[in-house]
């Protein structure tokens, strides 16, 4: 299966970095996982709701243009739904079964996602009900993609 997280911002911390590369590194015995990364569009600090919808849709074309042509799109969205691990490991198995197997997550910047990008996406999916770093938010995801395939594999890892 083929995993593309499409993502607005770039990854700075160095321990974000570091656990980025290494869920990477695990996730490579079970799935092909690429990262694509688009700078955050300029906003002013006091700019207008247009001007920021302006930056989001740009930023959600970058976006989709990075899907390209993965068979399905899930966008990271506050207003998502919530799954538990064992819940996206479900998912997660039955993409490898039934496909499809080419999977874009879409993680947009502060500003969050243009209507365009959400619209188009199959599944909007949150975290958490807590707000977190869109740098974060990666680390977070693939270590939960990790999560899903030690439960579907039956490794002690979730317990």
């Amino acid at each position: 299966m083929q995993i593309d997280i499409c993502a607005i911002g770039k990854v700075k911390e160095p321990y974000l970095r570091d656990g980025i590369a290494e869920y990477l590194k695990r996730l490579s015995g079970y799935c092909t996982v690429k990262i694509v990364e688009f700078s955050e569009e300029r906003v002013k600090e006091n700019a207008s709701v247009h001007e920021i919808e302006s930056a989001c849709q740009q930023e959600g074309k970058n976006l989709l243009r990075a899907a390209g042509q993965a068979g399905y799109l899930i966008a990271m969205d506050p207003s998502g739904i919530s799954l538990s691990s064992e819940g996206l490991a479900g998912l997660v198995k039955r993409w490898e079964i039934n496909g499809p197997h080419h999977i874009a997550v879409l993680i947009g910047g502060p500003h969050g996602l243009s209507d365009e990008v959400r619209d188009q996406a199959g599944l909007l999916l949150s975290l958490s009900l807590m707000t977190f770093p869109h740098q974060m938010a990666r680390f977070i995801l693939l270590e939960q993609i990790y999560r899903a395939y030690t439960i579907n594999r039956g490794l002690p890892y979730h317990r």
